[in-house]
């Protein structure tokens, strides 16, 4: 006898509509100032300028991405994509990451250029340049903090935050090149942020590819859930437990439950559900009831013969 039992819960509309709002406006300001920066730092010959500038064209470019992903994840389900598009984002957190390691390799070979060939730098313009960058990426992080916390949003949030140590180590360039005119600094300031930058995206990365391969989200434990599933009143044991993302925030699981006795099925199943939701916000559970196991049959000899 095989049942299924199915808990299907979505809440996620609201905090997709901001995230995708928010990663509208950041992608404004970022691709606006991205011009502006890019004509002050060759006018400058800033490296960092010219670096940080390129890198808040590439940031636009996945804030894009990302934009879109969030707009795809949230169409319904179809007879072919069962669980809908939620996996774009974690395409497009995929696309972004690989973006920044070709962006980290482009700023680092240009600062060793600059290191072995050092250029004059107009400190002053530079100083006020990444100040005004400054604050564009500050405004720029802190909508998308408020846009949500999936997966295409933190990675789109990762690229800002990548911006905001540009426009820092631009503006600490600006004020040593003005005040002292050490010209070195402006290179190795961008290989200082280029390896902050690549510390993050690997990390990123990581959380793409567990999602990708349908790994445990690193929010939850397996076993710690396994138990959790075992202690509800009804239930013998729980094997065969799998948890996966499905993107946009959604958590899908699916468990073989050996029962204490059949009959209690439909009221355990609903207090494993509600468990699932509130411990650990899984709204989505296949779980298979499984009968306890049976006395085995014993054969006796009846006396008086037959």
């Amino acid at each position: 006898m095989h049942d299924h039992g199915h808990g299907h819960h979505h809440g996620h509309s609201h905090g997709q509509v901001a995230g995708s709002a928010a990663l509208l406006l950041a992608l404004g300001l970022t691709l606006g100032f991205s011009f502006v920066e890019a004509a002050a730092g060759w006018w400058a010959g800033s490296l960092a300028l010219l670096g940080d500038a390129g890198h808040m064209l590439t940031d636009s470019i996945a804030l894009a991405l990302a934009a879109l992903a969030a707009r795809l994840a949230k169409r319904p389900p179809s007879q072919r994509l069962t669980y809908g598009l939620g996996r774009m984002e974690a395409l497009a957190a995929l696309i972004n990451g690989l973006l920044m390691l070709a962006v980290v390799a482009g700023i680092v070979w240009h600062a060793i250029e600059r290191l072995l060939s050092p250029q004059d730098v107009a400190g002053g313009a530079v100083t006020t340049v990444a100040l005004i960058g400054l604050g564009i990426n500050l405004l720029a992080a802190w909508l998308l903090s408020r846009g949500g916390n999936d997966l295409n949003t933190r990675a789109a949030l990762l690229h800002v935050m990548g911006d905001l140590l540009g426009s820092v180590a631009a503006l600490a360039a600006g004020l040593i090149i003005q005040f002292t005119g050490w010209m070195p600094i402006d290179p190795l300031l961008s290989v200082l942020i280029c390896g902050l930058i690549l510390a993050s995206t690997l990390s990123l990365l990581r959380q793409v590819f567990t999602t990708l391969l349908e790994g445990v989200p690193e929010s939850l434990s397996l076993p710690d859930v396994g138990r959790t599933m075992a202690a509800v009143d009804g239930v013998a044991s729980v094997h065969d437990l799998h948890i996966w993302s499905l993107g946009a925030g959604r958590i899908a699981l699916s468990a073989h439950v050996v029962l204490t006795a059949s009959a209690e099925w439909p009221q355990v199943l609903k207090r494993l559900q509600a468990t699932l939701a509130s411990s650990f916000d899984i709204e989505h559970a296949t779980l298979q009831p499984e009968l306890p196991r049976a006395e085995p049959i014993v054969f006796r000899r009846t006396l008086g013969g037959g």
